[in-house]
């Protein structure tokens, strides 16, 4: 799924779109995906991470050794 925040687990959440005669149709509501190339110093390599814009702050706030182990704990590769 490429729609998905690697830390936060962000999603795609669905709903309607509703027409001015009120006739209602499946739509998607996508989370703000950016890709970032993060420094891995522990692992003295680069990694690349697909966040959502709430999530590239948290990596700035907490560091991305701390982001990353989130991740992992999550169950997904990195």
């Amino acid at each position: 799924m490429s729609a998905h925040c690697m830390p936060t687990g962000a999603q795609p959440g669905f709903g309607n779109r509703v027409s001015h005669s009120h006739r209602r149709t499946s739509r998607r509501f996508d989370p703000n995906i950016q890709t970032r190339r993060y420094r891995l110093p522990s692992e003295g390599r680069h990694v690349r991470l697909r966040l959502s814009a709430r999530a590239i702050r948290t990596v700035d706030a907490i560091g991305v050794e701390a982001a990353v182990a989130r991740i992992r704990a999550r169950g997904e590769r990195v």
